[in-house]
Order: structure tokens, then sequence, then C-alpha cells
């Protein structure tokens, strides 16, 4: 089959690789649509340590089920898919508490670490357990269900978060999972929602997808003009969904005393954050880890029009054109959020 592999950092080959031969459990998927993830940009690099060659990345895919193993039950070959992009063991002590997505030993599907290597969906078929398979509506097209993993990490990321009705939040960063986590924040019916970022397109952008306010980060005192807007206090609720020191920063600044601050980017692997602030404003500051049981609900919100992910969408292109848009999504190009490619 033919596949993008990432055969040595910076370096994308479309080659010929062998067909993923599937266990008993697994089902062999037939890609249709797979997205650019912003971990596989920043892996590319090497900089996260999760993207070691060679590997075939891709974790945000659908497809059609070509071939199913011996013990596979209640799937069949025909079946339009999406999956998540955990792998877990079912009777993990974690998975048992209905917390998969911390399990032992779990591994990410196109990712490589020291301890793990499981290849991904940037190719023709892609190897999937089938516990962690879900059907796509008829309704939904392979691009959206393409796009339901990063739509299922912002509903855990608001799950994990004390909410209430006409609640303020602040959303440091306007990528892609900031935008779903806007939209859902909209759903889960915050009164004011301000969205943070540099780029006043995706700004424009936020606003037009739930945002009630957007602030440049270039354009003063972000901290004091969120306090303008909620009474003096700061919001209730705060999300970082980029992962890098200045903007963890932002996200404690902006937030009332005793609110949450809920951190999903994990680009940098360490940041220093302001601590005596945290401890005398009594803030909880509390990661999210994936996806842990959201992906039904992003395909029905999908399936029912209340989360628009082709907003987001910046072009559809083949597989074999991957390795150029790779590196314009690395570059910054501007007006870029999210690429699908097309095996």
């Amino acid at each position: 089959m033919k596949a993008l592999v990432l055969t040595q950092y910076n370096q994308l080959d479309f080659q010929e690789v062998p067909k993923p031969a599937i266990r008993p459990n697994e089902v062999l998927v037939r890609v249709q649509a797979v997205g650019i993830c912003g971990s596989d940009v920043h892996g590319m690099d090497g900089s996260s340590g999760r993207r070691i060659p060679p590997i075939v990345m891709g974790h945000e895919a659908s497809g059609i089920i070509a071939e199913v193993g011996s013990d596979v039950k209640n799937w069949a070959t025909g079946d339009r898919v999406t999956f998540d992009s955990t792998v877990y063991v079912l009777d993990d002590w974690y998975s048992r508490r209905g917390q998969y997505n911390l399990s032992d030993g779990r591994e990410v599907v196109g990712v490589s670490t020291p301890d793990f290597k499981r290849n991904g969906a940037f190719a023709e078929y892609v190897a999937i357990p089938q516990h962690i398979l879900y059907a796509v509506p008829d309704n939904v097209s392979f691009t959206q269900a393409a796009l339901v993993e990063p739509v299922a990490v912002a509903l855990h990321a608001v799950s994990l978060t004390p909410i209430q009705v006409n609640d303020s939040a602040v959303v440091v960063g306007s990528g892609m999972i900031g935008l779903f986590v806007i939209q859902v924040l909209k759903l889960a019916g915050c009164g004011i929602i301000i969205a943070i970022d540099l780029d006043d397109d995706r700004l424009a952008l936020a606003q037009k997808l739930g945002a009630t306010h957007s602030i440049n980060a270039k354009s003063g005192d972000v901290a004091k003009q969120v306090q303008d807007l909620t009474h003096g206090r700061g919001a209730d609720v705060s999300f970082e969904v980029v992962g890098a020191g200045p903007t963890v920063k932002t996200a404690i600044d902006c937030v009332r005393k005793g609110a949450t601050v809920t951190l999903v980017g994990n680009l940098a692997p360490t940041v220093e954050v302001p601590l005596q602030a945290i401890v005398t404003r009594q803030l909880r500051l509390q990661g999210s880890c994936a996806i842990n049981g959201e992906y039904e609900a992003a395909l029905a919100l999908i399936s029912s029009g209340r989360m628009n992910v082709e907003a987001i969408l910046s072009a559809e292109v083949p597989l074999e054109e991957g390795a150029d848009w790779f590196k314009r999504l690395y570059g910054k190009e501007k007006g870029l959020i999210k690429v699908v490619l097309k095996p």
C-alpha cells in the first residue's frame, strides 16, 4: 500500500509499505480521510519526542472496514467507521475506573516513543482494535468524521471543568482545538466566551463560532481587558490550548479567585507557572488528556449540525501531496488551520 512516512525528522516520503496484518481483535480500515494534527506537525521535527522515525503518523481518520479479525464481533466489511486515537487495555485498573485515557501501557495511533510504536492513518490502510471503533452516521461525511477526534478532545476538556450556566470563560488559542472548545462552551451555556490569540483572522472565526468577545494578545493588558468584561473579577474558567509558557500564564492571569484553569495544549514539555498567584488566589490547575468516552457525543453533535467542523477546514488534498502541506503548516502559513488528506 501507499503511505506517507516520516523517514527521518523533517522528512516525509510518499512510498510503498507493507499493508498492516491485523490481529484477531482488529479490523483493517481502508482510510477515506485523515486530518493533519498539530501534534503531528510539531512531532515531525522531533521536538515532542513522540514521533520517532520511521513512523506513519495520523490519528484523526475515518474509513471503511476492509477486513475483520477472527475474534471481531458486531463489525463487518463495508461498515463506515472512525476510531479513538487511544489504544488502551480493557482490564487495566484505570480503564475499569472509567479512565481509559490514563491506562497504563496505553498507545496512540500514529505515534512512536521509546516505549511503543503504532503506525497510523496517513496510509491507504490502518489496523484498529475493535473496541475503539465507532460507527459513522449516514449523514456524516468521511471528512467530517475525520474531525471527530479533536471535537472529542474539546468535549473531554470541558467535561472536566466545573461550569454553570452563564459562567464566563476564556480560551487562550484559537486554533482547531480552541475553536471546538469555544463551540462546546456555547453549548454548555456559558454567557461570556472570550477568545485570545495573536491572529485577527482566527479571532474573527472564533466569534463566528460562538465567542462573544475576542482579544488580540498583542493589544495590551489582556488580563485587564478580561476583567473589564467580567465585572472586574476575571473569568470563571479558562482553557489553555497552545501548550507554551506565555499562554499558560495568560490563562492563569485571566481568571478570578477560586477559578479553574484547564490545560489542554501539550507543546512544551515544561513551563514556568506563577506559584504564589495560584496559591494565594486558590486556583485549580488541571490537565486534560485526550478523550475518555466522548466520541459518541461528538458524532451526535456533528450529525445534528450543532458542531460546525467545516468552518475550520482549510483544504482537502490527496495523501501524496501531504509532505508539502506539512511544510506549509509547519511554516505557519497564514489562513491554514486544518488540512485533511484523502488516500
